[in-house]
């Protein structure tokens, strides 16, 4: 049997900058370029370090530059794997974040929901195969923050259990982050009352192309995001000149459900779900089923906006209060403490589940001159986040209920 993991006060994190920080000044137009270059020019003078190659590969991540960016990340990592950003200063909470390496997808962004606040983060980075810690920096929470993918999954698997073992209170479990892949998800969920989610298969392309799931379906490589080679497939035809222009030899399929309002309008939603509470982070209104909220228009339509503003004004006493069934067994079936879903309303009322994740991007990036009404909203989500993370720490769940707010 694994010995607990000790808190040791000797452990002291490397202090990096806030990956937060790159992501605002990007989502906002700064140029990356200059921050790249700084960081170039300490890497020849021998005065970054494994912060600046950490934060080197957050800006190529940012720049879309991946493979440089993983590259200054795997080397940062060689130098160590405990990084630490912001003070927790008088009633501060300290939270310690297990990771690993990746992409910005691969963990919880947890730093875009904390901004400003009086929470210090440490990040631990684990992998798979790798020994598992036998000591840990003091802390007040734990947070299992590695999201669930192929790359992912070996590590997820040798750390079930891990929270028997921790010596601070933890958010999340392995063993649920792993339902939440896309063909299990569904099972853990078939049958919910007042939930809808779509059947989704693993196959190989060879297998899809000899008996495909009856059309219309959807189609999307194992392992893709934010729609990438996202595509309804309607006929046997466009099957085929799709597998002949994808390469990925494994693929998730699942059929299509018209979600369509009235007005033919898709409207897609992200919530985020604390303790069972569902906060709504965003809206997007489009004439495409395929609904992201940079390809929607938002930023061009006022009257989508209007029509987002409306639904976060009203989200507790509306929607929220609509789908209370489906969230309570959503809160049961998953048992995690946060994750997010990407939903929408079918057309007879019920919850639509698209994808459910504890690394979805919530955050508070707009502009405010164009989304006044996104600030109001976004406190009352990252209120909610943050209370959260003092209850888990204190051992209870502290988000407040639907009707209480």
């Amino acid at each position: 049997m694994a010995s607990p993991v000790r808190i040791d006060p000797d452990l002291e994190p490397i202090l990096a900058t806030d990956p937060a920080v790159f992501v605002r000044q990007a989502f906002e137009g700064a140029p990356m370029a200059p921050l790249i270059q700084e960081r170039l020019a300490s890497l020849k003078a021998g005065a970054a370090g494994a912060a600046g190659l950490l934060e080197l590969g957050t800006l190529y991540q940012l720049t879309g530059d991946r493979t440089r960016a993983l590259e200054c990340q795997r080397l940062a990592l060689s130098a160590g794997r405990l990084f630490r950003h912001g003070h927790a200063g008088r009633d501060g909470l300290k939270v310690l974040m297990l990771v690993t390496a990746g992409d910005l997808m691969t963990n919880m962004p947890l730093e875009l929901m904390i901004e400003g606040r009086n929470v210090e983060v440490a990040r631990l980075y684990l992998e798979a195969g790798g020994p598992l810690p036998e000591a840990a920096p003091d802390h007040d929470l734990a947070v299992m923050a590695i999201s669930e993918s192929d790359e992912t999954r070996p590590l997820l698997e040798q750390l079930v259990g891990v929270e028997a073992r921790w010596p601070r209170p933890m958010l999340n479990r392995a063993d649920q982050v792993l339902e939440l892949a896309r063909d299990r998800l569904y099972r853990r969920l078939e049958g919910a009352p007042g939930i809808v989610i779509p059947p989704t298969f693993r196959l190989a392309r060879a297998e899809l192309a000899a008996s495909p799931p009856a059309f219309p379906m959807i189609l999307r490589p194992v392992g893709s995001h934010a729609g990438k080679a996202l595509e309804r497939i309607d006929t046997a035809r466009v099957l085929a000149a799709y597998l002949a222009a994808e390469p990925a030899e494994r693929l998730y399929a699942s059929p299509f459900v018209d979600y369509a309002g009235p007005d033919g309008l898709f409207r897609k939603c992200r919530i985020a779900v604390f303790d069972g509470a569902p906060f709504l982070c965003h809206m997007a209104v489009s004439g495409h089923w395929m609904v992201h909220y940079l390809n929607a228009g938002m930023a061009e339509d006022a009257a989508k906006r209007a029509e987002e503003q409306s639904a976060m004004e009203g989200f507790d006493l509306g929607f929220a209060r609509r789908h209370a069934g489906a969230f309570a067994a959503l809160h049961e079936r998953l048992g995690l403490g946060y994750f997010a879903v990407d939903c929408a309303e079918t057309p007879d009322g019920r919850l639509l589940i698209f994808e459910a994740d504890v690394a979805m991007i919530v955050h508070d990036l707009d502009p405010a001159g164009l989304y006044p009404y996104k600030k109001v909203q976004m406190k009352k989500v990252f209120d909610a986040f943050e209370a959260l993370l003092r209850g888990a720490a204190q051992g209870a769940a502290q988000a407040p209920s639907v009707y209480a707010r």
